[in-house]
Protein backbone atom coordinates (compact mmCIF):
# COMPACT_ATOMS: atom_id res chain seq x y z
CA UNK A 1 0.00 0.00 0.00
CA UNK A 2 1.21 3.41 -1.24
CA UNK A 3 0.35 6.50 0.93
CA UNK A 4 0.04 10.13 0.48
CA UNK A 5 -0.96 12.53 3.55
CA UNK A 6 -1.95 16.16 2.89
CA UNK A 7 -1.57 18.30 5.51
CA UNK A 8 -3.85 21.02 5.12
CA UNK A 9 -4.47 23.63 7.95
CA UNK A 10 -7.12 24.86 9.60
CA UNK A 11 -7.74 27.78 11.56
CA UNK A 12 -9.86 26.16 15.04
CA UNK A 13 -12.51 28.78 15.47
CA UNK A 14 -14.04 27.86 11.83
CA UNK A 15 -14.42 24.71 11.61
CA UNK A 16 -17.22 22.83 12.51
CA UNK A 17 -17.45 19.97 14.92
CA UNK A 18 -18.17 17.07 11.34
CA UNK A 19 -15.05 18.16 9.57
CA UNK A 20 -12.88 18.42 12.47
CA UNK A 21 -11.10 15.02 12.59
CA UNK A 22 -8.74 14.05 9.77
CA UNK A 23 -10.45 12.08 6.61
CA UNK A 24 -9.22 9.30 5.47
CA UNK A 25 -10.07 9.07 1.70
CA UNK A 26 -8.34 5.83 -0.60
CA UNK A 27 -8.35 5.28 -4.22
CA UNK A 28 -6.36 3.10 -7.19
CA UNK A 29 -3.74 4.19 -8.86
CA UNK A 30 -3.97 5.40 -12.46
CA UNK A 31 -1.29 7.52 -14.29
CA UNK A 32 -1.60 11.16 -14.69
CA UNK A 33 -4.66 11.17 -12.18
CA UNK A 34 -4.23 9.26 -9.56
CA UNK A 35 -0.35 8.74 -8.22
CA UNK A 36 2.06 8.69 -5.19
CA UNK A 37 5.56 10.58 -4.55
CA UNK A 38 6.14 13.39 -7.04
CA UNK A 39 4.55 11.84 -9.71
CA UNK A 40 1.70 13.59 -11.86
CA UNK A 41 -1.61 13.13 -10.32
CA UNK A 42 -4.30 15.50 -11.19
CA UNK A 43 -7.44 14.14 -9.34
CA UNK A 44 -5.26 14.10 -6.13
CA UNK A 45 -4.39 17.89 -6.73
CA UNK A 46 -8.51 18.49 -7.40
CA UNK A 47 -9.06 16.79 -3.85
CA UNK A 48 -6.36 18.99 -2.23
CA UNK A 49 -7.69 21.84 -3.27
CA UNK A 50 -11.34 21.17 -2.87
CA UNK A 51 -10.85 19.96 0.98
CA UNK A 52 -8.46 23.16 1.21
CA UNK A 53 -11.36 25.34 0.57
CA UNK A 54 -13.46 23.68 2.73
CA UNK A 55 -11.14 23.96 5.25
CA UNK A 56 -10.88 19.90 5.99
CA UNK A 57 -8.45 18.09 6.80
CA UNK A 58 -7.63 15.03 4.31
CA UNK A 59 -5.25 11.81 3.39
CA UNK A 60 -5.21 10.30 0.66
CA UNK A 61 -3.79 6.83 0.22
CA UNK A 62 -3.22 4.97 -2.86
CA UNK A 63 -4.15 1.37 -2.82
CA UNK A 64 -4.91 -1.69 -4.78
CA UNK A 65 -8.43 -1.41 -5.97
CA UNK A 66 -8.96 -5.27 -3.89
CA UNK A 67 -8.71 -3.71 -0.90
CA UNK A 68 -10.19 0.00 -1.08
CA UNK A 69 -13.72 -1.85 -0.19
CA UNK A 70 -12.75 -3.99 2.98
CA UNK A 71 -10.84 -0.34 3.42
CA UNK A 72 -14.31 1.15 3.70
CA UNK A 73 -15.87 -1.37 5.62
CA UNK A 74 -13.91 -1.68 8.24
CA UNK A 75 -13.00 1.94 8.92
CA UNK A 76 -9.53 2.14 7.51
CA UNK A 77 -10.46 4.88 5.38
CA UNK A 78 -13.48 7.12 5.24
CA UNK A 79 -14.33 7.13 1.81
CA UNK A 80 -13.34 6.79 -2.08
CA UNK A 81 -11.75 9.86 -3.85
CA UNK A 82 -12.11 8.37 -7.11
CA UNK A 83 -15.48 6.19 -6.76
CA UNK A 84 -15.72 5.04 -10.89
CA UNK A 85 -19.34 5.13 -11.38
CA UNK A 86 -18.88 2.23 -14.38
CA UNK A 87 -19.27 -0.10 -11.09
CA UNK A 88 -22.41 -0.40 -9.20
CA UNK A 89 -23.41 2.13 -6.37
CA UNK A 90 -23.68 0.57 -2.93
CA UNK A 91 -26.89 1.18 -0.99
CA UNK A 92 -24.92 2.39 2.13
CA UNK A 93 -22.66 4.85 0.55
CA UNK A 94 -23.09 8.49 -0.39
CA UNK A 95 -21.47 9.50 -3.41
CA UNK A 96 -21.28 13.23 -4.82
CA UNK A 97 -21.95 14.63 -7.91
CA UNK A 98 -19.28 13.35 -11.05
CA UNK A 99 -16.74 15.81 -10.75
CA UNK A 100 -14.53 14.99 -13.47
CA UNK A 101 -15.96 12.74 -16.36
CA UNK A 102 -14.46 9.85 -17.99
CA UNK A 103 -14.57 9.48 -21.54
CA UNK A 104 -13.70 5.83 -22.92
CA UNK A 105 -12.46 5.60 -26.71
CA UNK A 106 -10.78 3.13 -28.63
CA UNK A 107 -7.59 3.80 -30.12
CA UNK A 108 -5.63 2.46 -32.83
CA UNK A 109 -2.49 3.03 -35.39
CA UNK A 110 -4.79 2.96 -38.56
CA UNK A 111 -7.09 5.78 -39.46
CA UNK A 112 -9.95 3.61 -39.96
CA UNK A 113 -10.84 3.56 -36.23
CA UNK A 114 -12.09 7.32 -36.77
CA UNK A 115 -15.08 5.45 -38.29
CA UNK A 116 -15.89 3.88 -35.05
CA UNK A 117 -18.94 4.92 -33.31
CA UNK A 118 -20.38 1.79 -31.41
CA UNK A 119 -18.97 -1.09 -29.57
CA UNK A 120 -20.13 -3.58 -32.18
CA UNK A 121 -17.81 -1.98 -34.42
CA UNK A 122 -14.98 -3.61 -32.16
CA UNK A 123 -15.75 -7.13 -32.70
CA UNK A 124 -13.32 -9.62 -34.47
CA UNK A 125 -11.06 -7.24 -33.39
CA UNK A 126 -8.52 -7.92 -30.12
CA UNK A 127 -8.85 -4.82 -28.15
CA UNK A 128 -6.53 -3.72 -25.36
CA UNK A 129 -7.67 -2.58 -21.93
CA UNK A 130 -6.27 -1.67 -18.86
CA UNK A 131 -7.82 -4.17 -15.51
CA UNK A 132 -9.12 -0.62 -13.85
CA UNK A 133 -11.48 -0.13 -16.75
CA UNK A 134 -12.13 -4.26 -17.16
CA UNK A 135 -12.64 -5.15 -13.84
CA UNK A 136 -15.93 -2.81 -13.66
CA UNK A 137 -19.01 -3.74 -13.69
CA UNK A 138 -20.29 -1.95 -16.15
CA UNK A 139 -17.38 -3.60 -19.03
CA UNK A 140 -17.75 -6.98 -18.15
CA UNK A 141 -20.89 -7.06 -19.18
CA UNK A 142 -20.04 -6.45 -22.59
CA UNK A 143 -20.26 -8.90 -24.57
CA UNK A 144 -18.80 -9.69 -27.94
CA UNK A 145 -15.24 -7.41 -27.65
CA UNK A 146 -12.24 -9.50 -27.66
CA UNK A 147 -10.74 -8.04 -24.99
CA UNK A 148 -7.01 -8.36 -24.15
CA UNK A 149 -6.84 -7.03 -20.28
CA UNK A 150 -3.90 -5.82 -18.70
CA UNK A 151 -2.45 -5.58 -15.44
CA UNK A 152 -1.63 -1.87 -16.15
CA UNK A 153 -2.04 1.42 -18.41
CA UNK A 154 1.83 0.76 -19.69
CA UNK A 155 0.94 -2.99 -20.41
CA UNK A 156 -1.97 -1.98 -22.57
CA UNK A 157 -0.36 0.84 -25.00
CA UNK A 158 2.56 -1.98 -24.97
CA UNK A 159 0.09 -4.28 -26.28
CA UNK A 160 -1.09 -1.57 -28.89
CA UNK A 161 2.90 -0.68 -29.40
CA UNK A 162 3.58 -4.66 -30.04
CA UNK A 163 0.86 -5.16 -32.72
CA UNK A 164 -0.39 -8.04 -29.94
CA UNK A 165 -3.95 -5.67 -30.32
CA UNK A 166 -5.62 -4.00 -32.90
CA UNK A 167 -7.56 -1.46 -30.63
CA UNK A 168 -6.89 -0.05 -27.43
CA UNK A 169 -9.13 1.20 -25.40
CA UNK A 170 -8.67 3.81 -22.56
CA UNK A 171 -9.36 7.32 -21.64
CA UNK A 172 -9.27 10.22 -23.39
CA UNK A 173 -7.15 11.93 -21.25
CA UNK A 174 -4.50 9.01 -21.30
CA UNK A 175 -4.12 8.77 -25.12
CA UNK A 176 -3.84 13.02 -25.43
CA UNK A 177 -1.08 12.40 -22.53
CA UNK A 178 0.63 9.51 -25.50
CA UNK A 179 0.43 11.35 -27.91
CA UNK A 180 2.10 14.49 -26.40
CA UNK A 181 4.92 11.81 -26.24
CA UNK A 182 4.57 10.59 -29.56
CA UNK A 183 4.86 13.97 -30.92
CA UNK A 184 7.56 14.84 -28.47
CA UNK A 185 9.21 11.68 -30.45
CA UNK A 186 8.16 12.93 -33.83
CA UNK A 187 6.09 9.58 -34.11
CA UNK A 188 3.02 9.06 -35.78
CA UNK A 189 0.02 9.92 -33.37
CA UNK A 190 -2.91 7.27 -32.43
CA UNK A 191 -6.02 7.80 -33.69
CA UNK A 192 -9.44 8.15 -32.16
CA UNK A 193 -12.94 6.37 -32.23
CA UNK A 194 -15.30 8.77 -33.79
CA UNK A 195 -17.08 8.74 -30.29
CA UNK A 196 -16.40 8.06 -26.77
CA UNK A 197 -17.50 4.61 -26.40
CA UNK A 198 -17.90 4.44 -22.83
CA UNK A 199 -18.53 7.35 -20.54
CA UNK A 200 -18.12 7.27 -16.69
CA UNK A 201 -16.88 9.61 -14.22
CA UNK A 202 -15.71 9.99 -10.89
CA UNK A 203 -17.30 10.50 -7.91
CA UNK A 204 -16.09 10.90 -4.07
CA UNK A 205 -17.72 8.35 -2.11
CA UNK A 206 -18.47 8.25 1.59
CA UNK A 207 -20.12 6.08 4.13
CA UNK A 208 -24.18 7.06 5.07
CA UNK A 209 -24.12 9.41 8.15
CA UNK A 210 -25.64 12.96 7.96
CA UNK A 211 -22.37 14.45 8.58
CA UNK A 212 -20.88 12.93 5.31
CA UNK A 213 -23.79 14.14 3.62
CA UNK A 214 -23.43 17.39 4.73
CA UNK A 215 -19.94 17.22 3.59
CA UNK A 216 -20.94 16.17 0.35
CA UNK A 217 -22.99 18.80 -0.44
CA UNK A 218 -20.40 21.32 0.30
CA UNK A 219 -17.66 19.27 -1.77
CA UNK A 220 -20.44 19.68 -4.76
CA UNK A 221 -20.77 23.72 -4.48
CA UNK A 222 -16.75 23.28 -3.88
CA UNK A 223 -16.21 21.76 -7.62
CA UNK A 224 -18.43 23.60 -9.19
CA UNK A 225 -16.35 27.09 -8.34
CA UNK A 226 -13.12 25.67 -9.09
CA UNK A 227 -14.91 24.65 -12.55
CA UNK A 228 -16.05 27.74 -13.41
CA UNK A 229 -13.28 30.02 -12.19
CA UNK A 230 -10.43 28.49 -14.43
CA UNK A 231 -9.08 26.51 -11.13
CA UNK A 232 -10.13 23.18 -13.07
CA UNK A 233 -7.96 24.10 -16.27
CA UNK A 234 -4.74 25.16 -14.01
CA UNK A 235 -5.51 21.68 -12.05
CA UNK A 236 -5.90 19.28 -15.14
CA UNK A 237 -2.96 21.25 -17.55
CA UNK A 238 -6.00 21.46 -20.08
CA UNK A 239 -6.42 24.73 -21.92
CA UNK A 240 -9.92 24.85 -22.50
CA UNK A 241 -12.89 22.60 -20.40
CA UNK A 242 -16.63 23.05 -21.33
CA UNK A 243 -19.90 23.10 -18.90
CA UNK A 244 -22.63 25.46 -18.78
CA UNK A 245 -22.02 27.70 -16.49
CA UNK A 246 -25.07 29.74 -16.49
CA UNK A 247 -27.75 27.23 -16.44
CA UNK A 248 -29.04 27.82 -19.98
CA UNK A 249 -28.92 24.21 -21.14
CA UNK A 250 -25.46 25.50 -23.43
CA UNK A 251 -22.52 24.42 -22.95
CA UNK A 252 -19.60 27.42 -22.15
CA UNK A 253 -15.80 27.59 -22.85
CA UNK A 254 -13.72 27.56 -19.83
CA UNK A 255 -9.69 28.52 -19.70
CA UNK A 256 -6.90 30.26 -17.78
CA UNK A 257 -4.40 32.27 -18.64
CA UNK A 258 -2.34 30.17 -15.93
CA UNK A 259 -2.70 27.28 -18.62
CA UNK A 260 -0.56 26.57 -21.50
CA UNK A 261 -2.36 27.21 -24.82
CA UNK A 262 -0.94 25.79 -27.54
CA UNK A 263 -2.57 27.67 -30.22
CA UNK A 264 -4.57 30.91 -29.67
CA UNK A 265 -6.91 30.10 -32.15
CA UNK A 266 -10.83 29.39 -32.32
CA UNK A 267 -9.83 25.56 -33.64
CA UNK A 268 -8.69 24.89 -30.09
CA UNK A 269 -11.78 25.39 -29.01
CA UNK A 270 -13.03 22.21 -30.77
CA UNK A 271 -10.57 19.94 -28.62
CA UNK A 272 -12.20 21.22 -25.17
CA UNK A 273 -13.01 18.43 -22.45
CA UNK A 274 -16.33 18.35 -21.34
CA UNK A 275 -17.20 18.35 -17.85
CA UNK A 276 -20.91 17.56 -18.28
CA UNK A 277 -23.47 16.32 -21.07
CA UNK A 278 -24.19 20.08 -22.40
CA UNK A 279 -23.35 21.10 -26.09
CA UNK A 280 -22.04 24.46 -27.75
CA UNK A 281 -23.99 26.82 -29.59
CA UNK A 282 -24.04 30.12 -30.78
CA UNK A 283 -25.07 30.63 -27.41
CA UNK A 284 -22.43 29.79 -25.63
CA UNK A 285 -19.99 31.78 -23.45
CA UNK A 286 -16.00 32.12 -22.59
CA UNK A 287 -15.02 32.39 -19.03
CA UNK A 288 -11.37 33.11 -18.67
CA UNK A 289 -10.61 33.07 -14.56
CA UNK A 290 -13.89 33.78 -13.95
CA UNK A 291 -14.18 36.69 -15.95
CA UNK A 292 -16.96 36.18 -18.63
CA UNK A 293 -16.90 37.24 -22.64
CA UNK A 294 -19.65 36.96 -25.10
CA UNK A 295 -17.59 35.47 -27.78
CA UNK A 296 -14.12 34.49 -29.34
CA UNK A 297 -12.82 38.15 -29.47
CA UNK A 298 -13.49 39.41 -26.07
CA UNK A 299 -12.11 35.98 -25.21
CA UNK A 300 -8.94 36.63 -26.73
CA UNK A 301 -8.93 39.89 -25.32
CA UNK A 302 -8.92 38.58 -21.66
CA UNK A 303 -6.18 35.87 -23.06
CA UNK A 304 -4.18 39.35 -23.93
CA UNK A 305 -0.80 38.32 -22.87
CA UNK A 306 -0.82 34.96 -23.04
CA UNK A 307 1.96 33.62 -24.99
CA UNK A 308 1.35 29.84 -27.03
CA UNK A 309 3.18 27.04 -25.94
CA UNK A 310 3.65 23.47 -26.06
CA UNK A 311 3.93 21.33 -22.45
CA UNK A 312 5.16 18.06 -22.15
CA UNK A 313 3.23 14.98 -21.67
CA UNK A 314 2.17 14.34 -17.92
CA UNK A 315 3.27 10.80 -18.69
CA UNK A 316 6.65 9.12 -16.94
CA UNK A 317 8.95 9.88 -20.26
CA UNK A 318 11.56 7.92 -19.15
CA UNK A 319 9.28 4.26 -18.66
CA UNK A 320 7.34 4.84 -21.49
CA UNK A 321 10.62 5.64 -23.67
CA UNK A 322 10.83 1.54 -24.23
CA UNK A 323 7.50 1.58 -25.69
CA UNK A 324 8.58 4.81 -28.11
CA UNK A 325 11.12 2.65 -29.09
CA UNK A 326 8.98 -0.01 -30.12
CA UNK A 327 6.63 2.56 -32.18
Amino acid sequence: MRCITVCICMLLSIVSPFVSAQIKLGAAQLPTLIDDRDKSARINDIMTEAFLRMDTDIELEVMRKAFLGSGLLSGKIDGLYAFLDLDDEKPQHLYSDVYLPLYLHAISKKEDINSVAALDHLKDRRVAIDNRFANTDQVRLIKGVKWGRNPSTFDAFKQLADDRSYYLMTSRLLVDEFNRLLRYENEQLVHFSKNPLIIGGFRLAMTDTDDNQRLIQKFNKTIETMQADGTYNQLLNIAWLTKDINGDGTADYISSRAVAHPKLMEGALTLAYPLDSTEVAEASLFYIDGEQAADWPGALELLEGVEPALRRSLLDEEVYQRIMARW
